[in-house]
């Protein structure tokens, strides 16, 4: 063989080797790929889905010289019969003592639910409370791609009937007050809360104009609810006055990418107050967004965001 052919020989050897390597590294990147990718999933949906985790904030929206006011806020419980562990969890808050405790929708996922939604609230039903309903609350879950939510016009699919007049009937029942396209002067902690709460918006339930108007400054506090924080409503009940709005209805972005935060609201809020306490812009007003406790049952994944509940320590300005 001449010089040139071994010489061609040896590149062409040289470049199966390197053709073979290649397919060998992308292969094994491949492989990696799949594997982080099943071992992420995993994590989401059988271990930080169940981290259930109470958030503390201190709110300062008291006059001068008044006692604080704990109220303990749980939303999204998204409640199937056989969640065992979460009815446990969301029970033993009663163990904090709240002055009152505010439920801002979605507590339902399964016409089976009441029952265990009834064990989870059980401890707390004995404190005042007040409610507003969600469309998981009307509704139940049915299948939908998880990138629908990226579409801000996306159309609304509506499961089954859910027991929502059930539910309501605990709740009153017991003694809470329900605060669906309602306003009421509710006494916690040894004083007069001036509460005003609008059913969901995000299904077009909402009537804030049958509540709407000037807080009554007598009251010294005044708290508004809602199930999805759309920024119009908060903006009119800021301009009311109330001094906390609480919503649940993010997730909190549900899946979440470290250093960055939430992908989605699924509502018109920005993804830097898909949960958490934040000062509601061109107002005095605080805005506490719940990241919930459950997830959609076509869903069930959490990553770096795990189920949470917040207690609130309302404090003097």
């Amino acid at each position: 063989m001449s010089a040139v052919s071994r010489s061609f020989s040896v590149l062409m050897d040289g470049q199966t080797t390197l053709i073979g390597m290649g397919k060998r590294t992308l292969f094994r990147l491949a492989t990696a790929t799949v594997a982080t990718g099943a071992a992420a999933l995993a994590y989401a949906s059988l271990v930080e889905r169940n981290m259930f985790t109470l958030r503390r904030f201190d709110v300062p929206v008291l006059a001068t010289g008044t006692e604080p006011l704990r109220v303990l806020h749980l939303s999204d419980l998204h409640m199937t019969p056989n969640q065992l562990r979460k009815q446990r969890w969301v029970a033993s808050l009663a163990a904090l003592d709240p002055d009152l405790v505010v439920v801002t929708g979605d507590n339902m996922a399964h016409p089976g639910a009441v029952p265990g939604v009834l064990r989870a609230l059980q401890p707390l039903l004995d404190y005042p409370g007040a409610f507003v309903f969600g469309s998981n609350d009307y509704t139940g879950p049915v299948w939908k791609n998880p990138f629908t939510y990226f579409l801000p016009d996306r159309e609304y699919t509506e499961g089954v009937e859910l027991p929502y007049e059930e539910l309501r009937d605990v709740f009153t029942g017991a003694g809470w007050t329900d605060l669906n396209n309602r306003r009421v002067t509710v006494k916690a902690g040894g004083r007069a809360i001036d509460m005003a709460g609008v059913d969901d918006p995000h299904v077009e339930r909402d009537d804030y104009s049958s509540v709407s108007g000037p807080v009554d400054t007598a009251a010294g506090l005044a708290i508004a609810l809602t199930h999805s924080p759309e920024p119009a409503l908060l903006d009119e009940m800021a301009a009311d006055g109330f001094g906390l709005l609480l919503a649940g209805h993010t997730h909190g972005g549900q899946v979440c990418v470290p250093g960055v935060g939430a992908l989605v609201t699924n509502c018109g809020l920005p993804r830097s107050m898909a949960k958490g306490l934040h000062r509601w812009p061109g107002s005095d007003s605080w805005l506490h967004v719940s990241a919930g406790l459950g997830t959609h049952p076509t869903a069930p994944v959490r990553f770096a965001c795990p189920p949470e509940a917040s207690l609130l320590t309302l404090i003097p300005r």
